[in-house]
């Protein structure tokens, strides 16, 4: 309902006119709808119970190698095949005229993502305060960003924001929350969350170092990309092609499961056939929720940003900024699943409603400080920085319980709903206005959109506590 409204308001309020093809708008969105009520089936029936119940059998195990080994391979698998960095590393390729290389990139991240998957799962066995090491990575992000070619900030900190995709989020999760409940003395909510805040966190530093690599010590050659023919095919043949992408995103960390579950473990799934049929939930709904988006969503808010890039207002440009921000992150499913998990995790102290009103508001802000910095030209480095250094003081003061649940929380707001439309925008704005360059100021808006929901949660934390303890204080 929140991007109806968008999108209704832009239209006859801004552009005076029915929105193009409402029929297919209506219908994708229902679609859409659809989509995630099987994929949030789905991931009751099987990513959360596998997930939990592996992590369950690791730690009565013993064996920290053999999690940290699960770790990486669940890391690595997840994200090479994520379709939102394999879009990010093509328009990168691109846009840079091939000398950042897209399969590299992907790579990096990947490799970065399954060990510090591996470093979170230590961190809960040994009882690791997380704020410790978000603010020395953060601390570690900054300072490399103070030296990264300005070519490479604003990818690297968006390459952060992409890793984490609706499937991801909820199997990262589920093994930290697993591990967090089978360890004595471990607290769900400040110690089971943590693992998808880091694997947003360490692709930043080592894309920013290949970006130093690229652009400062290797040779300064462009390399010619060959001009890909778009071709049109069958809506029929289409739609299974899509089904086939699905799957081979899902399949590898399905395999992964399978592997330590009959190789490693030698143990069958609990409940195989409910497992097996809350994956084929998974899979067909994420295939709903795409179509749906593709049919309804991605057109008309394509056009609507191109439309107001053309009219040239940047008051509105910022509004539709603010506007889609809030609507798309509410339509998350990945925050949806994560904001349940954390209402379960602290019954009676987190709601799951009011995480997600939260996180929106902050998605809306940051993506028009994101938008605002584009149209004024100014330098992603001060941005970047000076919110990272809000969000390290935040981490400081704010509760204990909250820390690793908004680090994880700025990594639900950027998966297959907000991240094309961003990029979309981001880049339009970036090639529309003179003087501005789409390497250079196109990309960010994601890293925006994941930073500003950490601020968001954390104030809202320390709200509630000065709340609470006002009323406890009372006579």
């Amino acid at each position: 309902m929140p991007i109806v409204l968008v999108v209704v308001f832009f239209q006859l309020a801004i552009f005076r006119s029915l929105p193009p093809d409402l029929p297919s708008l209506c219908l994708g969105l229902v679609i859409v709808a659809i989509g995630i009520a099987l994929f949030l089936q789905g991931l009751e029936l099987s990513i959360f119970p596998a997930g939990k119940s592996l992590a369950n059998q690791f730690a009565r195990r013993g064996s920290v190698l053999l999690l940290m080994v699960f770790g990486f391979s669940l890391g690595f698998a997840a994200v090479v095949a994520e379709p939102a960095l394999i879009a990010v590393a093509e328009q990168a390729e691109r846009i840079s005229e091939g000398r950042v290389n897209g399969i590299t990139l992907r790579v990096i991240v990947a490799l970065s993502v399954g060990a510090v998957i591996a470093l979170g799962i230590v961190r809960i066995v040994y009882g690791w305060p997380i704020h410790w090491l978000m603010i020395g990575g953060y601390v570690i992000v900054l300072c490399v960003t103070g030296f990264a070619p300005a070519e490479i900030v604003g990818l690297a900190y968006d390459s952060g924001g992409v890793t984490t995709n609706i499937v991801t989020v909820p199997l990262i999760a589920a093994l930290g929350l697993g591990l967090a409940n089978s360890i004595a003395g471990r607290n769900p909510l400040r110690d089971g969350f943590g693992l998808v805040a880091l694997a947003v966190m360490v692709p930043m530093i080592s894309v920013q170092f290949y970006g130093i690599w690229v652009y400062s010590v290797a040779g300064t050659e462009a390399v010619s990309l060959a001009a890909s023919g778009s071709r049109e095919l069958h809506w029929a043949l289409g739609m299974l092609l899509d089904l086939a992408e699905m799957l081979r995103d899902i399949l590898p960390m399905i395999l992964v499961v399978l592997f330590f579950q009959y190789v490693v473990l030698r143990k069958p799934l609990a409940n195989a056939a409910r497992v097996g049929l809350g994956f084929l939930l998974v899979l067909f709904g994420l295939y709903a929720f795409v179509v749906g988006l593709k049919l309804g969503l991605f057109p008309v808010g394509t056009l609507m940003a191109e439309q107001l890039i053309e009219r040239n207002e940047n008051l509105l440009i910022l509004l539709f900024a603010f506007m889609i921000g809030f609507a798309t992150t509410m339509a998350e499913p990945a925050l949806i699943a994560i904001g349940d998990q954390a209402q379960q995790a602290a019954p009676g102290k987190l709601k799951g409603n009011v995480i997600r009103l939260v996180v929106a508001l902050g998605v809306a802000i940051g993506i028009s400080v994101g938008v605002f910095r584009i149209i004024g030209g100014h330098s992603i480095h001060h941005y970047i920085m000076t919110a990272y250094l809000v969000v390290l003081i935040l981490t400081f003061v704010s509760p204990r319980y909250i820390t690793a649940l908004a680090f994880d929380l700025g990594g639900v707001t950027t998966s297959e709903v907000t991240v094309p439309l961003v990029t979309a925008l981001g880049i339009g704005l970036a090639s529309s206005i003179d003087g501005r360059s789409a390497l250079l100021d196109g990309f960010g808006l994601i890293a925006f959109a994941s930073i500003f929901p950490i601020i968001s949660v954390m104030l809202y934390a320390l709200v509630v506590e000065a709340a609470s303890k006002r009323r406890r204080s009372d006579p």
